[in-house]
């Protein structure tokens, strides 16, 4: 058995071995992935994880890769398997050269697990809460109860603009659908639970119950772990139903003045109609 606190250093992270958890430290330096270091520690329980592999990697490395169970982890949940290996939280790569000891590690690990298959909640604690990133289309927020959606006018699509900004309580949310930004249509999907058949729109960009990503706009790094927060609260939101929503903030004037003059130039360019420019423009001045 190894003993309580020993520390076994890699490429971009270190992992300390404890009685009941690993405690993964990622590195901040520059060539550490950018999700390491948004992701800074983690702890996870022996209980959330199922098995242990040690294999030959490239360039004179080996890794070591812990095995989580389905549903521990809300942030592998998340990502659906869309994860790139050098961006796997899992993975500790090593020189080749410290195979005999990372055997060591590995065959103590497993002598520990004594569970595997499905979770039915999750073990691994999710990305702390308040969470914000800049999608393509427009700023996602989320503060432990609600996710907001502030559009850019610059991207947003002119459905979205109809809708306006957007507010999703975590009662009213059945899941999240997070497609990452290094593939094409990369988005960040909010899935209700009044939503079935095809009530959500198809397209993520006419879907204002989601952003979608572009070339530096919502990074693993930022909407993965928010991905991961907003579907924690999901699948936990039973234990909080009593706790009551926070109230939006109350908009700057000049900001409301600003949407209101870019609603117009929609209304004049014909992409919202009069009945449109009216509801919408009604409800901006009583944000005010």
């Amino acid at each position: 058995m190894s003993r309580m606190g020993d520390v076994l250093a890699g490429f971009h992270a270190a992992w300390e071995f404890e009685s009941d958890s690993v405690l993964i430290r990622y590195e901040r330096g520059i060539r550490t992935p950018k999700l390491f270091q948004a992701l800074g520690e983690r702890r996870i329980p022996l209980t959330a994880l199922e098995g242990v592999t040690l294999t030959p990697g490239k360039r004179g490395t080996v890794v070591l890769r812990a095995e989580p169970r389905p549903g521990a982890d809300p942030l592998m949940e998340a990502a659906a398997g869309q994860l790139k290996d050098g961006c796997d939280p899992y993975r500790l790569v090593l020189p080749a050269e410290r195979d005999t000891l990372a055997e060591y590690y590995a065959d103590e690990l497993r002598a520990q697990l004594s569970q595997s298959g499905p979770t039915e909640r999750f073990l691994v604690d999710a990305p702390e809460v308040p969470v914000s990133f800049k999608a393509y289309d427009g700023k996602a927020s989320f503060d432990g109860k609600t996710v907001r959606f502030r559009w850019f006018w610059t991207g947003a699509s002119s459905a979205k603009w109809k809708a306006g900004d957007q507010s999703f309580a975590v009662s009213d949310l059945s899941g999240v659908e997070w497609r990452s930004p290094e593939v094409f249509e990369g988005h960040l999907r909010l899935l209700r639970r009044d939503a079935n058949g095809g009530t959500q729109p198809a397209q993520a960009d006419q879907d204002p119950a989601a952003v979608v990503f572009g070339l530096g706009y919502g990074p693993v790094h930022e909407s993965l772990p928010f991905a991961a927060a907003v579907l924690t609260a999901v699948r936990s939101r039973g234990a909080s139903a009593a706790v009551p929503a926070a109230a939006a903030p109350r908009r700057d004037p000049a900001d409301i003045a600003e949407r209101i003059r870019h609603l117009g130039e929609l209304h004049q360019a014909g992409l919202v109609t009069d009945e449109e420019f009216s509801v919408k423009k009604a409800e901006l001045l009583a944000e005010l």
